[in-house]
């Protein structure tokens, strides 16, 4: 059985529309693919602690994370060497300070804090994925329209790596769907 873990981005959660259609094309067209999507907990410290338990606990051979999701997709991949697909990554270094404080899950409404030990969680991080390893495990597809991230940074960093620049678009990443085959391909989902 092929396992996926699919994470989500910041302040978003497993209803995610991106997610959806993950979960729905596994569902009608895979037989041997199973894909996992956990609403990750808004704190950093504790979703770390969440994907590390369930990659520990389901072992996944791949990895498919958006934004903040690419970010720890990225960190367990190189761990744990897995595949990883990113959309629209967070890379390091990471500088999430402009959420210290009090912020609201788009997805749920729940209100949550951000504090400097998260963000100096998140720092350790950064340090360790100054220098990706395992360029071959990686599919990055950013959109150039992204009005969160700057594209032309996760194309750098994973220059050596699969990626795929859409000129236009935008965080959410437009027209999503076009890029299943891709990542069917990629995963090697059946």
């Amino acid at each position: 059985m092929n396992k996926i873990l699919y994470l989500h981005g910041f302040a978003s959660s497993a209803d995610s529309t991106k997610a959806k259609v993950i979960e729905c094309f596994v569902k009608k067209n895979t037989s041997s693919t199973k894909i996992l999507i956990p609403n990750l907990d808004n704190n950093i410290k504790k979703a770390y602690q969440q994907i590390e338990e369930i990659i520990k606990a389901e072992s996944p051979s791949s990895i498919i994370g958006s934004s903040l999701g690419g970010f720890f997709g990225t960190y367990f991949s190189e761990k744990y060497n897995l595949l990883c697909v990113n959309i629209n990554p967070a890379i390091p270094p990471i500088d999430m300070s402009e959420y210290l404080g009090e912020n609201q899950n788009y997805s749920t409404g729940e209100k949550f804090f951000i504090d400097q030990g998260q963000l100096d969680f998140l720092d350790v991080m950064n340090k360790k994925l100054r220098n990706l390893k395992n360029h071959q495990n990686f599919l990055t597809l950013v959109q150039s329209g992204d009005e969160v991230l700057d594209y032309k940074l996760a194309a750098e960093y994973f220059s050596a790596s699969h990626i795929e620049v859409i000129f236009g678009g935008n965080h959410s990443f437009e027209d999503f769907e076009s890029q299943i085959p891709r990542i069917q391909n990629f995963l090697n989902m059946h």
